[in-house]
């Protein structure tokens, strides 16, 4: 039986010695490989955490103490450490467990996470709360070195380091956040960070002393004679002018160092940041050359590292095309991403237009403050963020861009369910809060070459804010452009029937299409409208097109009240008083993780559920 297989939380790992532990790590890491190559997940950033997650829960029982995660796709080995290493075949699928941090999976997972830059805030909240009740608890905070480009984590810095509170971040420093980190503090962690060669001495040094007769007592005299030096010759970190203990950097691969620091830490009761320094991949030697690569990745050979799924040309991969093609034209255009170029498909445009590619970071408020100054000086910015993390930019996509009417594009990748990933990640909320904003326009493509038609009307023949939101994946059976501007139709039929229209937008048409069918073979027949844009509604367009009977089921990939059916209804109910409109989403809760297709089949979106609706409302 291998050590992974008897460790179920904090008192396993505490009965082992050094020795196992190291075993254990090597265990983990193979289990790791294996497992992902099945399910597909999160591996670069797990593998680099391997010997900071065991220290943590052998110094720490996180049932009781705290461990907050920042966006916690590097969950997964605490998650082996406490119990769950049978449920990873099931892992990011329906009814399994979830690819970060759960609550309602286990009370060791201290708090939901999915977003980053928010641990050290809810981690001050949780000491707080601990002091008030007079508890006697541990609060550690393990947020990376990408997560420390977005603003939100420097706001829980700079009150954590005041607080008095006793608690520990952790900041795991692997120059990555999923591509290469930029910006200050990336440099900043580079100057304080160890060289490689550095801590490959050091390790030596420590293990020659240990074997010599009082080598324990030379090496720490020499440590803290280093340390004394260091402080005196070399200026503060910036957490250290924060207020806090400033720890590091240590490596994160000296499993025995870090739980000597961690231990450390917990006894110093205040404010504490320990730098550890670690390898995104480490251990496999694909994804240690390929980090970006595996950071999250689908079911592959762990052999050759060859993905199993066909590979298909996406959203995203289009997008990309696109914006180098209208690049060449128009040398206004400008892209900007909050450290996702690969994941909205900029990488291509950034190596051949590196001036006009703005990679910020994990800071999409500042991305689209930065897309609005771009805009008022005369440049065409085109912001790319997923759904999920648009959200974050809420209040600047008011303030800063549509109340000048600026004329900023956002590409929002990701609209819709995203499976796997779950409800951190669903792009299920963009179209009700974007529907408020004053001239904004919302785009839908159906196809690539919608999305190529939509993107070049945004950027040359548009004169404010404009959003395009499509899905994650490739398009499904339709690969043609309905897309000629706001001056030319915006609703397309699809299908012409006399006993209900069914009205949809972007990736929802091909279920519904499909249900049309299943009610055609039921002796209903049903009229599909596609709204090319939501915002504005062209609910005009839409009341001349509808079936004899009036009869309205609006069809849309949102949580209830995000989506137009309301809208819709009474903009229909004005131009047709007999109309009755009815609507199928997602419904009122989040989305748990789990293929799009079984998701579908849970909140009723699915082609069958689709028409048994329809018939409900005809009867």
């Amino acid at each position: 039986m291998s050590i992974l297989e008897t460790i179920y939380g904090h008192e396993d790992l505490v009965a082992l010695n050094s020795e196992q532990r190291s075993q254990l790590c090597g265990e983990i890491r193979e289990f790791l490989v294996s497992s992902i190559s099945q399910t597909g997940g999160h591996l670069a950033g797990n593998l680099g955490v391997v010997e900071l997650s065991v220290a943590l829960e052998t110094v720490f029982n996180t049932m009781e103490d705290r461990l907050v995660f920042d966006v916690g796709h590097q969950s997964y080995v605490h998650k082996l450490l406490t119990g769950r290493r049978a449920d990873f075949a099931h892992l990011r699928q329906y009814g399994g467990i979830a690819g970060f941090p759960k609550p309602q999976e286990s009370d060791s997972d201290a708090f939901v996470a999915g977003h980053a830059s928010s641990s050290v805030s809810i981690a001050v909240g949780m000491a707080r709360a601990r002091t008030l009740q007079k508890q006697n608890y541990h609060v550690i905070a393990l947020i990376g070195d990408g997560a420390c480009t977005g603003g939100m984590a420097y706001e829980g810095l700079n009150d954590a380091a005041v607080s008095g509170e006793p608690m520990i971040v952790i900041l795991n420093d692997n120059e990555m956040s999923i591509g290469k980190n930029v910006g200050g503090m990336s440099r900043h962690l580079s100057r304080l960070r160890s060289s490689e060669d550095y801590l490959t001495a050091k390790r030596i040094y420590r293990q020659v002393m240990k074997k010599l007769p009082g080598g324990n007592v030379i090496y720490q005299m020499s440590s803290r004679l280093k340390n004394r030096l260091k402080r005196f010759l070399l200026p503060s970190t910036i957490f250290e002018n924060m207020g806090f203990t400033y720890l590091g950097p240590a490596d994160g691969h000296d499993l025995p160092g870090l739980i000597s620091m961690l231990t450390v830490a917990k006894d110093l009761r205040e404010p504490v940041l320990i730098h550890v320094v670690t390898k995104k991949g480490c251990g496999f030697h694909l994804a240690e050359e390929d980090p970006a690569r595996y950071h999250s990745i689908g079911k592959f050979d762990p052999a050759t590292g060859r993905k199993l799924a066909p590979k298909v040309k996406t959203f995203s991969a289009a997008f990309g095309e696109a914006m180098i093609d209208l690049a060449r034209q128009n040398d206004k255009l400008c892209a900007i991403t909050a450290a996702m170029p690969g994941g909205t498909g900029l990488l291509e445009f950034q190596k051949q237009f590196p001036d006009r590619t703005f990679d910020v970071g994990i800071a999409e408020e500042h991305a689209v403050s930065m897309a609005g100054g771009l805009a008022k000086q005369g440049m065409v910015p085109v912001v790319a963020l997923y759904s999920t993390f648009l959200q974050r930019g809420y209040d600047q996509i008011l303030q800063d861009v549509a109340m000048l009417n600026l004329h900023v594009v956002f590409a929002i990748d990701r609209a819709g369910l995203v499976g796997d990933d779950g409800p951190t990640h669903h792009g299920v909320f963009d179209v009700g809060f974007l529907r408020q904003v004053p001239g904004m326009r919302i785009l839908n493509p159906v196809s690539l070459k919608e999305l190529r038609d939509m993107l070049a009307w945004a950027v040359n023949d548009c004169d404010g804010p404009v959003a395009i939101r499509y899905p994650r994946g490739t398009e499904e059976s339709y690969t043609d452009s309905d897309w000629h501007g706001l001056d030319h139709c915006q609703v397309k039929c699809h299908r012409r029937g006399e006993d209900i229209t069914l009205v949809t937008y972007g990736s929802m048409l091909e279920n519904t299409m499909q249900a049309a069918q299943i009610l055609s073979q039921q002796g209903v027949e049903a009229t599909v409208l596609r709204l090319l844009t939501v915002n504005p509604l062209p609910a005009r367009e839409t009341a001349r097109q509808l079936s004899g009977n009036h009869r309205v089921l609006v069809v849309e990939e949102t949580c209830s009240g995000s989506g137009i059916r309301e809208a819709l209804a009474w903009e229909l109910v004005r131009l047709c008083p007999d109309c009755r409109t009815d609507g199928i989403d997602l419904g009122p809760d989040f989305v748990p993780h789990g293929s799009q297709k079984k998701l579908y089949e849970r909140c009723g979106l699915d082609p069958n559920s689709i028409a048994a609706y329809a018939r409900e409302v005809l009867a």
